[in-house]
């Protein structure tokens, strides 16, 4: 392939290169103003190889195996933005739009007459480099992401737990009721930010689209649920409800607990003041059917599937609650890993129940497939 030689249309697209590379530059710094600041080598990217990828498709031997190079340069070039510019996507597809739009007008301008076939060959691969950089973009935005967050719960986890355990003490030793107050309420608020860390290392998992471990034994789901609600109602101060009966079946119990904590705080969050939560357990030799019922305004019907989205929460009324809106993905991730489902209902008369049904024994369905 090196001996080949290029086409006459070739080597003049060659020739426009700077022009049409800053031209491009001059139209992106003043249409994305995420470009603006950028650095004139990183705004650049693999730009100039991409150009010259683009050019040697005016060449016939060239076209059949440049596609390869495109999708290459592309994936690089949506890697660096990731990495380093401040780019979304959209910005990421609309400076491969500018470029297009350029290239075709340097190119009339310069009487170069591409035939329909090159020019169609030129938008296809410009096409097929915006889809490989967006995916690359996704990626490498994502294992950032990943990172960060594993490096923020990491160093959160130490000075929480000193801090509570330091707050505990005080609160045993207090010499007066406004000490001890100010101990409980610092127990509290270090107790929600350590939930709020799990959230995020949960949102880790969905995201990368990543199975929840589960570690499936036997035990009496009945039990577990009364545990659960007497923590929820000391650390609250709610009145938490549980009614139940034995129902001793294999699951993964700490997932089911994490979810169940997730189901009883949103309840505490949004339940009208002065009504109880009411916790349920009871099914039949096959399925178990766990429920968590509270008072108040309904979840809007419109909101009752987005509610299982990552980072969403519904708007109920005007509250404005704490979280990442990661608790309830979690619970149904739970739900649907167990070969079971979780189901929402809410209402003004009869208010909001959450219910996770699975079968009894969860062995069988520990691969299920689960909504992304």
């Amino acid at each position: 392939m090196a001996a080949v030689v290029l086409s006459p249309s070739s080597q003049a697209m060659l020739a426009l290169r700077s022009q049409v590379i800053d031209a491009w530059c001059q139209a992106v710094r003043a249409t994305l103003g995420k470009a603006g600041a950028l650095p004139d080598p990183i705004l650049l990217n693999t730009l100039p190889v991409f150009y010259e990828h683009l050019a040697r498709l005016l060449t016939q031997e060239y076209y059949q195996a440049s596609g390869v190079d495109v999708a290459l340069t592309a994936q690089e070039h949506g890697g660096e933005r990731a990495r380093l510019s401040g780019y979304d996507a959209p910005t990421l597809i609309r400076e491969y739009q500018l470029f297009r739009q350029v290239l075709f007008n340097s190119l009339h301008q310069a009487g170069l007459q591409l035939t329909h076939e090159q020019r169609e060959a030129i938008s296809t691969s410009i096409d097929s480099a915006i889809r490989e950089s967006v995916t690359a973009f996704a990626l490498i935005q994502s294992a950032l992401r990943e990172q960060f967050i594993a490096a923020l719960t990491h160093d959160l986890r130490t000075p929480l737990s000193t801090l509570s355990m330091a707050a505990q003490v005080i609160e045993t030793r207090a010499p007066s009721d406004d000490i001890r107050q100010l101990a409980e309420r610092i127990v509290v608020n270090a107790q929600r930010i350590e939930a709020m860390t799990r959230d995020l290392l949960d949102s880790m998992v969905f995201e990368g689209g990543q199975r929840l471990p589960l570690n499936i034994e036997e035990f009496d789901l009945a039990l577990l649920a009364y545990e659960v609600g007497q923590q929820a109602r000391d650390r609250s101060g709610v009145e938490v409800r549980v009614e139940f009966e034995s129902a001793v079946g294999h699951w993964c119990r700490t997932s089911l607990q994490r979810a169940l904590e997730n189901l009883l705080g949103n309840a505490i969050k949004y339940r009208a003041p002065g009504t109880p939560v009411l916790v349920r357990v009871g099914g039949d030799e096959c399925r178990v059917q766990l429920s968590v019922h509270n008072e108040g305004e309904p979840i809007p019907a419109e909101e009752l599937e987005s509610i299982f989205q990552v980072y969403r929460r519904a708007r109920v009324g005007k509250s404005s609650k704490d979280g990442w809106g990661v608790g309830l993905p979690y619970a149904r991730r739970v739900a649907e890993s167990h070969g079971g489902s979780i189901i929402v209902t809410s209402s003004a008369p009869l208010g909001t129940t959450f219910l996770i049904d699975i079968p009894m024994d969860a062995r069988p369905f520990a691969n299920a497939p689960v909504a992304p």
